[in-house]
């Protein structure tokens, strides 16, 4: 099992990371579940309230920066008044924008064309998004885990060959990963890595890779950040898989952020914990903005203290700049 070898393998080369970096990436869906425009509004109007006061009151992090939040918003969920909502809270300095996309029997034109213009619209109609290296670069999470068409039925992508067009429209890093306990989750469990388009166009292409390592350089077409995998114990021996879900049903807790700590990727002395959540569904948002959200970032801030570690709150996107100084050898 990918997680076994994750486990040995730390085990035998314990890290000892020196600072660690935090990002929230929500698959924000305000018109998810068949929800009216009034509801998604209302859903949006209540982030807007209520976020920029909790990443306020939340301790600073190392470099005095408040609480970052990373909103992926559906490609096919526009609309440019739930957008503008979204857009205030990260001029306000808290967060940030970046692409999900929901599929189904996709082709190449359509993906493309699809991608291309919602970039389009967050860049030119609400100054989201930013440019590198000439053109516009976004973060990507894939809508029901089915990146790269890698759902053994087909559904809910279509389109192999997905890696590659993510890296030729401008994607800087993939963050769907961990998708269990869908079956379109990858092999590789707790990495950065590098994946490669497979030469055949066969599903799956982030199954294999290159794990990033200081100054190894782009080593494939697409850098995966994927999130925390672990077992995690209750009482009566029922245990459950930690894939750093924040939900109502599954709250942080002080334990949770210490298996974090724990599992999370690490490139040298760089840990890297990427959490997600569905911020917008009824059934989290109350939870998570009435209490969740304050706890987590106390507690990730007192175990980082106890541990002697520099804490970062970052959006999707900081984060990748942190990853890519450290592959690229840039500190």
């Amino acid at each position: 099992m990918p997680y076994l070898k994750d486990r040995l393998r730390r085990t035998l080369r314990p890290a000892k990371p020196k600072r660690a970096w935090v990002a929230i990436t929500d698959h924000y869906e305000p018109l998810g579940m068949g929800a009216s425009v009034e509801t998604a509004l209302d859903r949006v109007a209540k982030w807007r309230d209520k976020w920029p006061r909790i990443a306020e009151d939340a301790p600073r992090d190392a470099a005095g920066q408040r609480a970052q939040y990373s909103f992926f918003y559906p490609q096919e969920e526009y609309r440019h008044d739930l957008l503008e909502g979204i857009a205030e809270m990260v001029r306000l300095g808290v967060g940030d924008v970046e692409v999900h996309l929901h599929h189904d029997n996709e082709q190449r034109e359509t993906f493309i064309a699809k991608v291309t213009e919602f970039c389009r619209r967050l860049a030119d109609d609400h100054g989201l998004l930013r440019q590198q290296n000439g053109r516009t670069a976004f973060g990507f999470i894939h809508g029901n885990w089915a990146l790269d068409n890698s759902r053994p039925d087909g559904k809910w992508c279509g389109l192999n060959g997905e890696i590659g067009l993510l890296r030729d429209l401008g994607c800087y890093a993939d963050f769907t990963m961990p998708s269990i306990p869908s079956a379109t989750q990858g092999r590789i469990v707790n990495q950065i890595y590098w994946c490669t388009n497979n030469a055949d166009n066969r599903p799956k292409s982030f199954d294999r890779g290159i794990e990033a390592s200081v100054g190894g350089g782009t080593q494939g077409d697409l850098l995966m950040i994927t999130g925390p995998v672990g077992i995690r114990f209750g009482g009566r021996r029922i245990f459950r898989v930690e894939t750093g879900e924040l939900a109502g049903y599954d709250l942080p807790t002080r334990q949770r952020v210490r298996q974090w700590f724990n599992l999370a990727p690490v490139i040298g002395d760089d840990l890297f914990i990427k959490l997600y959540t569905h911020g917008a569904a009824d059934r989290n948002l109350e939870p998570l903005l009435n209490h969740g959200l304050r706890n987590l970032f106390d507690w990730l801030a007192e175990e980082a203290d106890r541990r002697s570690i520099e804490i970062h709150w970052s959006t999707a996107w900081q984060m990748y700049q942190a990853a890519n100084a450290l592959i690229q050898n840039r500190n």
